[in-house]
């Protein structure tokens, strides 16, 4: 076969023909005759080529990776034919074999789609030893240390074709989605202030894509003419070899690099004389995150000098990051049908093919431009009981790579690869929610802190969720700016994930088994193993467990041991049943309990809680907490309890409890959305370790409790946004540890106790949206440590009465996101 005809797109269709049957038909499903057959052809096909190409390597000084690479690749191909043309049928070995030629396929498939075609590589492995030849007999017009190569400046041309080793690639003829991210990147590009742009989203979105695109565009290339430069980075790069190709391209000589940093002071030399012909594009595509990649120092200080980088991951120091967004569902049908259609994305002609059927399995994809394509391409052209086959199969909890293939996971699996082992765990955690379900950051902060031992007070756990976010991997939001203002207040940031992102984590999950046990029960369906009557022994650390309505509520007897954390997520309206083999979990320490139904269950056999020894922390969302006094169960190594849109004003009220003799230890309370709370028992104040309560959103909550100031070692007092409370106790002013105050959105507060100055701790007071308040007291003046207040104009203005020497007064702009809903 011709060189023309094996280079670029036709050896990937040719590949693609080559390996499909055996990536659709599953590894396992191959004959090992038939994989064996298709690796000879694929050899057989780039023999002759390789072959060259390894000639040339030798005649070079220093040969290229890609070359190196492909060569070595080669090699090992051919010594695996050998190895396979010797065993017989009968030999048990084979099917390990047979895993050995599929992954050489998948290998070389890989090489082709992510470095240059075999005739580019080609090309300019002869036009590299055409030059070294010239250099050695001294020819070419070399002039200076940077003469040009050929005669008058231009590049080096003729017989062997041109040096352009860093032109953009031209992009795919079919592309749908990016007219507003071209118009919004381009409008970016050509601001005056911005020198970096950077357009970060996970992989498989189209980044690349988006940045081709924009290279062909008119305007793009009537500003910066010839000197639009574009290289592929990858997370293995060679920044000599980077600095090279910009020489090569350039049709300049490429001097000898030292080290790194020599190769870039050349580069910056290079680009400035380049400069003075027109301005200058950058484009680094696939670039990782620094240190990696040292993306700083190609930010040289010339004059209409732009960088446009592609990457998985943010750059907060660079500013201007565009985060492309998923196809709607719009764009990822037509993605699909084009990719699944045998001709214009129209229908096939089949009766019997409905397409609601396509639209379910696009919406399965989760306008993932990388998922649409791959998972359409396997389902071209295949009769409609496939069809519906592969969405029965996503539909009964498949995961996605199942049907997508590898390409899919190994492209969102590179994101991983940068992350610490803490933080790829807590990538894998976010597996143990339901798809589609906002998971609150204040959960992940008590999992976090007993799995992983991060700060209890969530510092480290938002670190690394900034960190997994900055990489795309997950979306954080915090629903109002005021709330984040508020220091070690997280109950309004919540943590949002694609499907597909999720299904990676559960992926991942499943690699590592004894480390987490995800189960997903919905419609009632049972593993093998739940109705066993000898259980099997689960040795993981995290257990999640998630129904429905259709769940039967039957709990077998399952030994997990080890579990430090248990999260229970269910959709249900009357009650909820905790499973009796929670009286076994002797190691657990962390309860998440979650109902996603349309109002609160009252939960039945609360008093299971009193057999967990070592639990301490409980987290219960939207159930109905039965009357304390007839559980009585003794919680003494509880230290936090977080409520949230729970009915518990029967629990608390109904009768006279001795709250310190069931949480002793008890050192936070969290209380959100509770609605029904009118007020707070007396016996509450004999909780004498308690440092934080936090009472939000609450808004028929009217008072505190009088004997309030007993509570010695409370530091933090949130009453954020408790629209009806009246005011504070009097006794305030025994909370002499007291650190941080928070009344924001306590709009019937008329005034502050006269006690207020007796908090001699006090630090920082938060009082915005007070409106009802229209005095301090005298006593605010005896504050020495109060440091900063954050407020509204007029509350400001009652401050500024006072004439505070050392105090900052804070007044932020209101603003509220309503983007994550």
């Amino acid at each position: 076969m011709a060189l023309e005809t094996i280079g670029g797109v036709v050896l990937d269709k040719v590949i693609g023909e080559l390996i499909k049957p055996i990536v659709d038909g599953g590894k396992k499903q191959a004959a090992f005759g038939d994989i064996l057959q298709r690796v000879k052809s694929i050899i057989k096909l780039i023999g002759p080529t390789v072959r060259q190409i390894k000639k040339l390597s030798a005649e070079l000084d220093r040969p290229k990776e890609e070359s190196e690479n492909l060569i070595q690749l080669f090699d090992e191909g051919e010594k695996l034919i050998q190895k396979c043309s010797k065993l017989n049928w009968w030999m048990p070995n084979r099917w390990k074999y047979a895993n050995k030629l599929t992954a050489f396929y998948e290998s070389l498939l890989r090489f082709f789609r992510f470095h240059m075609p075999l005739q580019q590589l080609m090309t300019n492995m002869e036009i590299l030893a055409h030059l070294q030849s010239q250099f050695r007999s001294g020819t070419g017009g070399v002039s200076g240390q940077m003469g040009y190569l050929g005669s008058g400046g231009s590049r080096v041309s003729g017989e062997i074709g041109y040096l352009d080793p860093c032109n953009a690639p031209d992009p795919p003829d079919f592309m749908v989605g990016l007219d507003v991210p071209l118009k919004e990147v381009k409008k970016r590009l050509f601001k005056d202030d911005t020198s970096v742009i950077v357009v970060s989203a996970p992989g498989g979105c189209g980044k690349t894509t988006l940045v081709q695109k924009l290279c062909q565009d008119p305007d793009v290339k009537e500003k910066f003419k010839d000197n639009i430069f574009y290289v592929t980075v990858s997370k293995v790069h060679n920044l000599k070899l980077i600095v090279r190709k910009l020489f090569e391209h350039n049709g300049f000589r490429v001097p000898e690099f030292q080290t790194d940093e020599d190769a870039i002071n050349q580069l910056e030399q290079l680009l400035k004389s380049q400069a003075r012909k027109a301005p200058i594009l950058l484009v680094l595509d696939d670039v990782w995150k620094e240190p990696e990649f040292p993306l700083q120092k190609f930010a040289f200080k010339i004059p209409e000098y732009k960088i446009l980088v592609t990457s998985r991951y943010e750059f907060p120091r660079f500013g201007s990051t565009y985060k492309l967004e998923l196809l709607n569902d719009k764009d990822a049908m037509k993605l699909f049908r084009h990719s699944a259609f045998l001709t214009n994305g129209d229908f096939m002609p089949d009766e019997d093919f409905d397409e609601e059927l396509v639209n379910e399995i696009v919406k399965r994809c989760g306008g993932f431009p990388l998922a649409l394509q791959v998972i359409g391409g396997s389902l071209c052209g295949q009769p409609v009981e496939i069809w519906k086959s592969r969405l029965m199969e996503l539909s009964e909890g498949q995961s996605i790579f199942d049907s997508a293939g590898k390409l899919v996971l190994d492209c969102l699996q590179l994101s991983l690869t940068s992350l610490d082992g803490k933080q790829k765990e807590c990538f894998m955690d976010l597996g143990s929610f339901p798809e589609d379900q906002k998971i609150p950051v204040t959960t992940l902060i008590d999992m976090w802190a007993e799995l992983y031992k991060l700060d209890k007070n969530g510092v480290q756990a938002i670190s690394n969720l900034h960190k997994l976010s900055l990489q795309n991997l997950l979306k954080l939001v915090v629903t109002r700016k005021d709330a984040s203002e508020v220091d070690g207040y997280y109950d309004e940031a919540f943590v949002l994930q694609h499907d597909l992102l999720r299904d990676l984590a559960i992926h991942q999950s499943s690699q590592e088994p004894m480390e987490r046990l995800i189960l997903d029960l919905s419609g009632n369906k049972l593993p093998e193993w739940w109705t066993e009557e000898k259980q099997p022994c689960f040795k993981a650390r995290l257990l999640s467990i998630s129904t429905d309505q259709m769940f039967s509520s039957s709990w077998c007897n399952m030994q997990v041991p080890e579990v430090e954390v248990l999260i229970l997520n269910f959709q249900a309206t009357e009650n909820y049943t905790f499973p009796k083999f929670m009286k076994q979990m002797d190691n657990l320490k962390v309860l998440i309990v979650t109902n996603y139904g349309s109002s609160a269950a009252e939960l039945i056999n609360f008093s299971v809680l009193g057999s967990l020894s070592r639990l301490k922390r409980i987290r219960l969302e939207q159930v109905s907490i039965p009357t304390l006094c007839n559980t009585m169960v003794e919680l003494k190594n509880v230290e936090k309890i977080s409520l949230v849109m729970c009915k518990i004003n029967q629990a608390f009220n109904s009768c006279a409890i001795q709250i310190s003799n069931m949480l002793p230890n008890l050192m936070e309370i969290n209380i959100n959305y509770c609605n029904d709370l009118v007020g707070l028992p007396e016996e509450l104040c004999d909780l004498v370790h308690l440092k934080k309560l936090s009472i939000s959103n609450c808004h028929k909550l009217s008072a505190l409790p009088g004997g309030i100031g007993r509570l010695e070692n409370l530091e933090v007092l949130r009453l954020h946004a408790c629209t009806k409370l009246l005011g504070l106790p009097d006794s305030i002013g025994g909370l002499h540890k007291l650190t941080v105050l928070d009344i924001t959105g306590c709009l019937r507060m008329a005034k502050l106790p006269k006690q207020m100055g007796k908090l001699c701790s006090l630090r920082k007071l938060y009082m915005r949206r007070c409106s009802g308040l229209r005095e301090l007291p005298p006593s605010i003046m005896d504050l020495k440590q109060l440091k900063k207040v954050i407020c509204d104009t007029e509350t400001a203005e009652l401050w500024e009465e006072h004439h505070f020497t050392n105090l900052k007064i804070t007044i932020p702009e209101e603003t509220i996101d309503l983007n994550w809903l």
